[in-house]
């Protein structure tokens, strides 16, 4: 067995593509490896700016010698036939074998191909991914005609074992395989030899360059928070940003810097987003003040003066977009205490969708929506209008005209400043949210009919104008939008009929036909559901057999029953159950088909013939008794409860019961009572969609 070492050594990777090019590299060559014989112990990926790098362990030395054989025409089969088949495996006639069978003698190519070493494997495969690796991005250079995300200077591609290293020998465009590399571009820019894995892991170190992206992170993170800590501060953390300044140095050296006092008046979340939008600096948080008072930036070298002269010019270029973030602020600050009426009137030209009108077309559609909702979620109806008034003004500001990803929060502050009141300003700011599966939902009335209204008009619309989402492509987000309807429902417990909310939003865009295009976006929505619901550990035959009761467009009524479902399926007596009743509705379907028929006039006890089939009669009505009051308080546990009660008496009428009994009354009798059956346990859910 022996180890692989690859190297592609380039100009700077963007820091957004290294993940997925250390992804590709990994799967690509290892599937190609395996699909050419070869076998691996493991395999692991790794990234800096300047390099690309992959390491195998445990790589067979050569494949194994592969017999293939493939059947071709009969012996008798027009010529050709036959010279196809003899182009299609590179072979001549008197190379092919003939087999008799039942229709005389088919030809037959029998292909012996010897195992190769894996040095020539590697290089095949290494090439094939060099010219076909899929960055999203890619360029040429000089005269030549490979495609690099930037610039590739040398392949390192190195095979070891006990008794040494082969450099694995491959030409790729004049860029000829060796077993050196360079360590940092100004700290140590002089190229070395290498052995193996290890070996290339440590030089490279004392050459100050830190291979694997997650040591480089938290050494980031490490000192980051070393230098806070020292100033009586604490760093914000941001996972993303974090990632994102880990692709951008090989020797990560964290600087702390102050921001001036004078821009300490801006709202944190524009200090914050100014920092890391145009220069990935880290926000340093002053716990006594709750204000960003500082930064960290990372510089990928070591100076004499200890950072001192970049922590210059970075505190320069700082000031200057702070400079700019406090203009847009302070100029904000005057249209939104002037009324933002400005602003609104500016609505009317900004394009929200060539076929769904303006901005403010859309803020006139989210009023009248948020009056069918107000009530509904227990809103102020006048705030609620207030806030949908004023809920996209802020676009038209000039903070958010610079950071898009502000807007609704910059609207806020504006509102607040404006002396709106707070349920307005925080309607505002929340009127997006919940913008993914894990983002905070809104649990203020006013919020959530603002948040509701908002996903409502751009789901609705979008259906209206067929834009719907297809396979994969969703352009609009509406999938998104749609988790967040669900989620704002679910989580605040809404009882409201979508539908009715749906053909409301429909309506607001002139559609001719609400129904239609409103059970179609409910259908949506049901599929939306039981990807949220599997997430949850909700099987999926649970929740059509939900789906296919009345007020399946009750989303908490439906999880609600769902819930109920599933945790009934969990205990001893819900399989149990779910098996009987699926008996009593197979013989009964089974007879009403047969007989045409339908069995459901009422079963007497009077013709109950066995201790059992009277047991089973007490049991229903029992059982009855407690399911009716318990659906009519929407105790969906309490009635499964009650329901379970019946497994039982069920088991033993099928036990000592024949239910076609010869006596056409007495099977009479019968198949109306596993009628009762039948409607008793599916009042609660549709238990024939149930697996199993």
């Amino acid at each position: 067995m022996s180890d692989l070492l690859i190297e592609l050594f380039s100009e700077e990777i963007p820091a957004r593509m290294q993940a997925r090019a250390r992804d590709d590299l990994k799967s690509i060559m290892t599937n190609g490896l395996v699909e050419a014989g070869l076998t691996y112990a493991s395999a692991g990926a790794f990234s800096t700016p300047r390099r690309l790098v992959l390491s195998i362990e445990g790589l067979s030395a050569e494949s194994k010698p592969v017999r293939e054989e493939r059947k071709g025409p009969s012996a008798s089969a027009p010529p050709a036939a036959i010279e196809g088949f003899l182009r299609s495996t590179g072979l001549t006639l008197d190379q092919l074998e003939r087999r008799a069978d039942k229709k005389g003698e088919t030809l037959y190519a029998v292909v012996e191909k010897p195992g190769r070493a894996a040095s020539v494997i590697i290089a095949e495969v290494l090439e094939n991914t060099i010219r076909t690796f899929p960055w999203p991005k890619s360029m040429r250079w000089g005269s030549g005609n490979l495609r690099w995300v930037r610039p590739l200077h040398s392949i390192l591609c190195l095979l070891s074992d006990d008794s040494g290293g082969e450099v694995v020998a491959l030409n790729i465009d004049g860029i000829q395989s060796g077993n050196t590399t360079a360590g940092h571009r100004f700290l140590a820019p002089a190229r070395f030899p290498v052995t193996g894995f290890d070996d290339y892991v440590v030089k490279l170190k004392r050459a100050h360059v830190v291979l694997d992206s997650a040591e480089r992170e938290a050494e980031i993170w490490q000192g980051a928070q070393n230098l806070a800590f020292a100033a009586g501060m604490e760093v914000v953390e941001d996972k993303g940003l974090l990632a994102e300044v880990a692709g951008l140095v090989e020797w990560p050296v964290p600087l702390m810097g102050r921001i001036a006092e004078t821009f300490l008046t801006l709202p944190p979340e524009v200090l914050q987003t100014s920092m890391k939008e145009h220069q990935k600096f880290f926000s340093v948080r002053n716990p006594k003040t709750g204000r960003i008072e500082g930064f960290i930036t990372v510089a990928n070298t070591e100076t004499a003066d200890h950072g001192e002269t970049i922590l210059k010019g970075n505190q320069k270029v700082l000031s200057a977009r702070l400079s700019d973030a406090k203009f847009f602020w302070e100029n904000d600050l005057r249209m939104a205490k002037a009324g933002m009426q400005e602003w609104l009137d500016g609505l009317k030209s900004v394009t929200f969708h060539n076929e769904l009108g303006s901005q403010m077309d859309r803020i006139a559609r989210i009023e009248g929506l948020v009056g069918h909702l107000a009530d509904k979620v227990g809103a102020d109806l006048v705030q609620a209008l207030r806030a949908a008034r004023l809920a996209k003004a802020d676009l038209r500001s000039s903070m958010v005209g610079e950071f898009p990803e502000l807007q609704g929060l910059m609207g806020m502050y504006y509102a607040q400043a404006a002396g709106e009141t707070e349920s307005v300003a925080q309607a505002i700011k929340e009127h997006y949210s919940p913008l993914g599966p894990t983002d905070d939902v809104p649990g203020a009335p006013v919020s959530i009919a603002v948040a509701l209204s908002d996903k409502l008009d751009v789901l609705t619309g979008f259906w209206k104008i067929d834009q719907k989402p297809t396979g994969s492509k969703d352009p609009y987000a509406l999938r998104r939008a749609a988790l967040g309807v669900m989620r704002l429902i679910l989580i605040n417990s809404i009882r409201t009929s979508l539908v009715m909310h749906f053909r409301q939003g429909l309506a607001m865009h002139a559609a001719v036909d609400t129904v239609t295009p409103a059970l179609d976006l409910l259908a949506f929505f049901h599929d939306r559901l039981k990807v949220f619901l599997k997430d949850q550990g909700i099987r999926h035959d649970v929740i059509d057999a939900c789906l296919a009761m009345p007020g399946n467009d009750d989303l908490t009524l439906l999880v609600k029953r769902a819930d109920a479902l599933a945790a009934f399926l969990k205990t001893e007596d819900g399989p149990n159950l779910l098996q009987g009743f699926k008996r009593a509705n197979t013989i009964l379907s089974q007879a009403e088909v047969k007989d045409g028929v339908e069995y459901s006039y009422g079963a007497d006890p009077k013709f109950a013939e066995t201790d059992e089939e009277r047991a089973l009669f007490a049991a229903l009505d029992q059982a009855e008794a407690q399911i009716t009051p318990a659906m009519r308080r929407e105790d969906f546990a309490g009635a499964m409860a009650a329901m379970a009660s019946l497994r039982a008496p069920i088991d033993a009428f099928f036990t000592a019961v024949q239910v076609n009994s010869d006596n056409p009354i007495i099977r009479r009798n019968r198949l109306n009572l596993l009628h009762r059956i039948r409607a008793i346990c599916s009042g609660v859910a549709d238990l024939t969609k149930i697996d199993g």
